[in-house]
């Protein structure tokens, strides 16, 4: 079957944009071939700077015929109905319709209208033109005097189709004057000239020949291999980072390695304001001694050409430009040095973190208090917390930050060791901030985690206050980002605390929209300002706003479960509780865990069947008779030994399992809970649920709900699947 061959040949397209264009190209074209009913074999899309391919291969040479009956209006409807009927099926006359009958709707016309398929080519000569005039880029403009915008100037088009045997036939169209051909063009330095394509892999070929890599994979590949040869070829390593590597792969066709060097001089400066100088200017790698771990004076760029000299005047201007970047960065390393962080927090008192929270100094004092109030159940020095808290942002207003916002925290740590400050005091200006994503690390000492769940906390419970919530798909604020981070410092560090007692407190001094904020400036606060509540206000903080952030945090607490493996109908089971303990997140996780290895149980599983059925059959009756079967039984109904055995055993594993949830052992909760599985079995053997006397009945019912209600000490196993 034939091939379709497209590409747009335009100027460079941004290297962030390539990747999502690609796909879109892809999607686009074979979504409308699909529509068409030219459903192909495989289709494959590709980027560089300055193009964009897609092959689609095994199309269908034509459209397959159609046939399909075209109901009509009833025998003996008005003349109007039938002209219009057979102008719509393309009939002449009434008579080259058919009669169909229905003998409750009456008779009514059915005409078959057969439409022949149409050649492929046809079909995307009217695709492709569509597509590139509709094109999702995020950014297009227009050029010259034509009405087409694209992302950067279009020049040409290929467009082949035919089978791979044969010379493919061009796709005949045009979008504002740019004509589809067969005419492709190489790299715009080594080879510039034109050269004409057939199929894909001949396509491909040719280009590679003109020094084009189409495959944006194999460009990444090629650079990632030189740059680890090329340093370790002098004795480094590569400090590798694939979003740099996936950046320089969109800004070369032909990618080349080449290394450089600056004034070690320049090594003072923290190894993270380096690397990002030199990433941030000029797209380069940087490379550090592999036995000191530090970074070395070199730097690794990437070069879209072969240059006559073996790259030495590209080298020599990429290493005028760092050279210059590095002596602003150390300027402003060395001037943010001579001002303590401490000195600078007067400044916060003129920024505002949010209209309806007050300024960035009021917040820095709602962080301290919480942290203070973390410090002991986290294990910190509270002295520690609070100064911590009270630097931690301070870096925000520094030169380097201001330049390179990605390095806040980071360079808190620098300028807190430079100036004396405790190394758990440093590490907490810098990791307060974490985890700032899945991947990334969180806080182990005890100062920063104090700080950085304060600092989560207090955004959470301000932004509740407002009601600023996520929303669907949209989160400004980062809330959910904040949640997780809390889920994962106290999982991760084994911690036991309340998120309702530490909630309440956050937000017993957060500001609301209903209360006065009590003005006073950060450098004016002193110790007992704090401990006084001057600062700061309270919160209308109500009991249905508290649940229904902790509400939040549990469906966070579900995403994290899930992304580690964990079942979500058994996550639900036990979240479904209520009482003490449930909005601890550590003793939640380990009930989930203990309730997990009870189902992959023999016992696990036949007393979930039978628990299952007792409350299936509760609320069957419940909903039939209008009434709730709860409350103590009467020993004195029984009638069968199976009932007086299920009762004790009830009696027995709800107290013992009571016990043990109660000091935390949750796998002997579940132990205890299995000893009902013979008995449950028993009952439903042998006993008569629906009893013609109504008070035995009623008496039954009662102990189906007492196995309901002892399944509740561990989890609701109503909601478990299965």
């Amino acid at each position: 079957m034939p091939d379709l061959l497209f590409e747009l040949f335009s100027e460079e397209i941004p290297a962030r944009m390539q990747a999502r264009a690609a796909e879109d190209l892809k999607k686009l074209v074979t979504d409308k071939l699909v529509d068409a009913g030219l459903v192909y074999d495989g289709a494959t899309a590709f980027a560089t700077p300055r193009r964009l391919a897609l092959a689609v291969q095994g199309i269908p040479a034509r459209q397959p015929d159609l046939r399909e009956e075209k109901k009509g209006p009833r025998v003996g409807a008005p003349d109007k109905a039938i002209e219009g009927f057979l102008k719509g099926a393309g009939l002449t006359d009434i008579a080259q319709a058919t009669v169909q009958k229905d003998p409750k709707k009456g008779d009514f016309y059915v005409a078959l209208v057969e439409k022949a398929g149409r050649p492929a080519i046809d079909v995307l000569a009217e695709i492709l033109p569509l597509v590139v005039r509709t094109f999702p880029w995020p950014k297009s403009m227009r050029w010259g005097s034509g009405r087409l915008t694209w992302v950067r100037p279009l020049h040409s088009i290929v467009a082949t189709f035919g089978p791979e045997t044969e010379d493919p036939d061009i796709v005949p169209f045009a979008v504002d004057h740019v004509a589809a051909g067969d005419v492709s063009r190489g790299h715009r330095f080594l080879a510039p000239a034109t050269f004409r394509v057939k199929h894909y892999d001949d396509y491909v070929q040719k280009l590679l020949d003109a020094k084009v890599v189409l495959d944006p994979a194999r460009r990444r590949d090629i650079v990632l291999h030189e740059a680890r040869q090329l340093a370790f070829a002098q004795g480094f390593e590569l400090v590798e980072d694939q979003g740099l590597l996936d950046e320089v792969a969109g800004l070369v066709e032909w990618p080349v390695v080449l290394m450089g060097s600056f004034d070690p001089a320049f090594l003072k400066i923290p190894g993270e304001v380096i690397r990002s100088t030199i990433r941030a200017n000029q797209k380069c790698f940087v490379v550090r001694d592999p036995k000191t771990g530090t970074l070395a004076p070199k730097f690794v760029l990437v070069s879209n050409t072969e240059a006559v000299d073996g790259g030495n005047a590209i080298v020599a201007g990429n290493e005028r430009v760092i050279r210059a970047r590095l002596s602003d960065a150390k300027f402003f390393y060395e001037t943010d040095l001579k001002t303590k962080l401490e000195d600078r927090l007067k400044k916060f008192d003129q920024i505002v973190f949010h209209e309806k929270l007050g300024t960035q100094a009021e917040r820095i004092v709602r962080i301290g208090r919480l942290a203070a109030e973390l410090a002991p159940l986290v294990g910190a020095n509270v002295d520690s917390v609070k100064r911590a808290a009270l630097l931690a942002k301070a870096d925000l207003l520094t030169e380097v930050v201001g330049e390179f916002p990605e390095l806040q925290g980071l360079m808190g740590k620098y300028y807190a060791l430079a100036q004396g400050e405790d190394a758990s005091v440093a590490a907490a200006c810098e990791e307060h901030y974490k985890p700032q994503g899945p991947a990334d690390r969180v806080p182990t000492d005890p100062v920063s985690i104090a700080v950085a769940l304060a600092d989560k906390l207090d955004t959470l419970v301000g932004f509740w206050a407002i009601d600023e919530k996520p929303t669907g798909s949209k989160d400004p604020y980062a809330l959910r980002r904040a949640a997780l981070g809390v889920i994962r410092i106290v999982l991760e560090n084994g911690l036991r605390l309340r998120l309702a007692d530490i909630a309440e407190f956050a937000g017993a001094h957060a500001p609301a929209r209903h209360v006065t904020i009590v003005p006073k400036l950060i450098s004016e606060v002193s110790e007992a300002d704090i401990q006084s509540g001057k600062i700061g206000t309270t919160i209308d903080h109500t009991p249905a706003r508290l649940a229904d952030l902790l509400a939040f945090f549990a469906d966070r607490l579900k995403v994290q479960l899930r992304e580690q493996g964990a079942r979500h109908d058994l996550v639900d089971a036990v979240l479904a509780l209520k009482g003490e303990g449930q909005d601890d997140l550590l003793q939640i996780v380990r009930r989930v865990e203990a309730l997990a290895k009870f189902l992959e149980t023999e016992d696990g599983k036949n007393l979930l069947a039978g628990v299952k059925r007792a409350t299936n059959i509760l609320r069957i009756e419940e909903k039939r008779d209008g009434t709730r079967y709860t409350g103590a039984v009467d020993a004195g109904l029984f009638r069968e030994a199976e009932e007086w055995q299920l009762s004790h055993a009830i009696e027995k594993a709800q107290g013992e399992a009571e016990a043990a949830v109660a000091r935390e052992d949750f796998a002997g909760a579940m132990s205890a809970i299995a000893t009902l599985r013979p008995h449950v079995d028993a009952y439903f053997e042998k006993v008569t649920v629906n009893a013609d006397d109504k008070a035995v009945r009623a008496n039954r019912l009662r102990l189906l709900d007492g196995i309901r209600a002892a399944t509740l000490a561990v989890a609701d196993f109503s909601r478990i699947e299965g």
